[in-house]
Formats: C-alpha cells, structure tokens, sequence
C-alpha cells in the first residue's frame, strides 16, 4: 500500500483550491493542484499518473510546503538572479565617471585596459582589461565618431539609395 503523504495545516481544503483556480503562473498552478489533491487524500503515485511529475519531487512540493508554508509556493526562477555582483560599488563607479569625464575634457581617450588599470589601482587586484571595457561601455564614455563620407561620392545617388522605413 502507497503511503499517503501529510500535509501540515497551513491553508484548507477549500482555499488549496482557491490558490490553485487563481494562479497564473503555470509551474505554481501545478504544485497548488498538487497540494490540493494530496489535501484531498490522494497518494503521490497516484498524481504522478494524473499531473505528469514524479512521485519524488510531489514529495518534494509537500516537503516545501510543509516547511514554509504558502509563502515557499512560489517559483523561485523569477526572484534569483544568478549575475554577479558588479565590481565596483556605486561610489566606485561614480568615480570613474567623473575621472572619464575629465579625461574626455582634457580630450584624452581611455581604453579597456585603462579603466582596468584604474580599477586595479583601487581595488588591490588584477582586473581583466575586458571588464575595465565593459565598464567603460556601461558608463556611456565610449565616444560615438560618425562615419566620415567619401570624397567622390555623389550626394544626389547617397540620397537615392538611403534606406527609408516603408508603412505597413
């Protein structure tokens, strides 16, 4: 005979279903019917059958639950976030800007590997000259130079064949 798997007495029957009718978020709707029909009796076995999870991570959903309540029920994959922390903390990164803007009025061009060198500087280790660029990117100090036009080019045969955005 299957063991029947008990549920701690957080929420009712009733409101089990409730919480399973009104879940818009589909991997939370399962796991309310899950809990739902296990409140109702039903052996995990028996659920692997009908729902399509296994009878191991049904334990699994009534293990969470019983140990946080309706508040574990949530899918976890739209509140972590798995990017590193930045680097430079948020006064670090204010000044750098700063030290960008001046050297960008002394019309000095910085590289990857100079913000790298910097953050170096300040922070006691290696730093990738990749990462200086990213921060260098991040911080919109990469200066945009439009594209200089040829010399020979007609400028009534440029305007001819310019793109231009067709209506739907």
């Amino acid at each position: 005979m299957a063991r029947r798997i008990h549920l701690h007495p957080h929420l009712s029957v009733e409101e089990l279903e409730h919480r399973y009718r009104a879940a818009k978020e589909p991997h939370e709707r399962t796991w309310w019917q899950i809990l739902w029909l296990l409140a109702q009796g039903r052996t995990a076995t028996e659920l692997s059958a009908v729902i399509g999870y296994r009878a191991y991570w049904i334990g699994q959903i009534a293990k969470r639950y019983n140990a946080e309540g309706p508040a574990g029920m949530q899918n976890r994959r739209h509140t972590t976030s798995y990017r590193p922390p930045p680097v430079l903390a948020p006064a670090l990164q204010e000044e750098l800007r700063g030290v960008l803007a001046a050297a960008a009025a002394r019309d000095e061009r910085w590289t990857g590997h100079d913000v790298a060198a910097w953050m170096a500087q300040r922070l006691g280790r290696p730093i990738s000259y990749r990462l200086g660029w990213s921060y260098l990117v991040r911080l919109k100090h990469s200066p945009q130079v439009p594209r200089a036009r040829h010399a020979l080019a007609d400028a009534a045969q440029q305007e001819t064949f310019k793109k231009t955005s067709v209506p739907c």
